[in-house]
């Protein structure tokens, strides 16, 4: 089967490229949301190089999948389906016999449920290493997980794979200017946005784009209608990255989904205790990618500070919370029907929040326009202070603090109306209330996505005005 056009991953490849070079076996972990491309980039990688590929994956552990069952599939598999063993090690051995020589990749997929329901699995898998992988000096075994929390606890927090892993990637989204090569034609910066904000970089997302339609006409058919991939792509995901059940990552997800939050003020928001378990639904979600806990710091020093504040940073988890659950009934009716998205109840507000994680999943790019090198970086992220008596609360979209003493205020805007004078106020009085660094410049910046008036441009206020088409270039 043919497969899709390949975009992006050029740093990836080239990570994983370093290893063919070793003169020993490398074991390799990769891990990323579900959609992310994690198998996808190790075929890429291999077909690349034309080094053999051995592909194994687990069943996905609904009601009724059993130990067993995952050991009948990876012998079957194999090739070996009248195979039939109660123990990993036979299995892992006959993998090895046929791996045992030459170049060649071998992909365990979904390892989380390759192992479901057999604590011996990962030390049988460590011995099996150990024993018999290894010694072929040119194999590359790769595992790959959407349940990343479970590979964090069960193999790189392991004693048993200590000094065993040469690499960990994690695979976040595409950026936006491989984003807009993925369809090949040329869209404009609106039509790009309106799909990002609801797809984010997620390439399984953006192959299912049709770049002659409109992005109205695609999101329409994704996620409006019952029989879209983004209609009930939801419960796919999100079950299947956590190993245990609880509807309390959903509704951690649902109450960020509306603005960020520090762990106290989401705790009172569900009206629940800030125990070890609830750190640990939150570790988990960051882990799967779909949100992420922005730290504040020390303006004197650059160091993080113990404040942070944990958003929804996956763009389609908060369009699915925000719309299509809502009119999940309708649609499955087909009595639903959108005219436009800006019809959407509270579409404006929305946009906000998309357009910022997407400026913030692209903060590359940010640094880049702004004539920053990644060295001269000292601290950057989403920036908040608390009210005290000597300063005010304060909160910043984005700032970054250089070692030529400089911080970039970052405004991220978007406005179906134009952006007028206003915007300068706005911004001086988030300036005004920093804590104020003695020998610091405050260099404001505005990214927008809309139409700036051109009394903001001639102003001079701003250091740089950055339109969201810059980004994609």
């Amino acid at each position: 089967m043919e497969l899709s056009k390949f975009v992006g991953r050029k740093r990836d490849l080239g990570i994983l490229s370093k290893f063919i070079k070793k003169k020993t076996a490398s074991l390799l972990v990769i891990k990323g949301r579900r959609r992310i491309g994690k198998s996808r980039l190790v075929e890429e990688f291999a077909a690349k190089h034309k080094i053999k590929l051995l592909s194994l994956e687990g069943l996905y552990p609904e009601s009724g999948i059993t130990a067993q069952h995952q050991r009948n599939e990876f012998a079957s598999q194999m090739g070996f389906s009248g195979l039939v063993t109660k123990d990993w090690s036979d299995l892992f051995r006959t993998l090895a016999d046929r791996v045992q020589k030459g170049r060649v990749v071998v992909l365990l997929d979904e390892i989380s449920w390759m192992a479901y329901g057999d604590q011996t699995f990962l030390p049988k898998l460590k011995n099996a290493w150990d024993l018999y992988f290894k010694k072929n000096n040119q194999l590359l075994l790769i595992v790959c997980g959407s349940a990343s929390s479970w590979i964090e606890k069960n193999m790189l927090s392991s004693t048993g794979f200590v000094g065993r892993i040469s690499f960990v990637m994690t695979l976040e989204e595409l950026q936006l200017k491989e984003c807009r090569e993925f369809w090949g034609v040329n869209i404009s910066p609106v039509e790009i946005l309106k799909i990002l904000s609801v797809t984010g970089g997620v390439p399984k997302y953006l192959e299912e784009i049709n770049p002659h339609r409109s992005a109205e006409d695609n999101i329409k058919d994704l996620c409006f209608t019952k029989g879209g991939l983004l209609f009930k792509e939801f419960d796919n995901i999100f079950n299947s990255s956590f190993m245990r059940k609880s509807n309390m990552y959903e509704k951690i997800v649902r109450s960020l989904s509306d603005g960020a939050k520090e762990a106290t003020e989401l705790c009172k928001a569900l009206n629940t205790e800030l125990t070890g378990r609830f750190s640990e639904y939150l570790s988990e979600l960051e882990l799967a990618g779909f949100i992420k806990r922005d730290y504040t710091w020390k303006l004197d020093t650059g160091l993080d500070a113990k404040l942070s504040k944990y958003r929804v940073s996956d763009n389609y988890v908060r369009f699915y919370l925000k719309y299509i659950y809502k009119f999940r009934t309708k649609i499955m009716r087909d009595s639903f029907e959108v005219k436009a998205l800006s019809s959407l109840p509270g579409w404006d507000s929305i946009m906000g929040l998309q357009f910022e994680s997407l400026v913030l999943n692209n903060r590359g790019a940010v640094l880049k326009l702004l004539g920053i090198r990644a060295e001269e970086v000292v601290s950057e992220n989403p920036y908040f202070q608390h009210g005290t008596k000597n300063h005010k609360n304060c909160q910043i979209d984005y700032m970054i603090q250089t070692k030529s003493r400089s911080l970039y205020i970052c405004e991220i805007k978007f406005s179906k109306n134009i952006i007028g004078p206003s915007i300068v106020k706005e911004v001086q009085k988030k300036v005004d209330a920093l804590s104020k660094v003695k020998g610091v410049s405050y260099r404001p910046v505005l990214i927008h996505a809309g139409e700036v008036a051109v009394s903001v441009s001639e102003s001079d206020y701003f250091v740089k005005i950055i339109d969201f088409s810059e980004f994609a270039v």
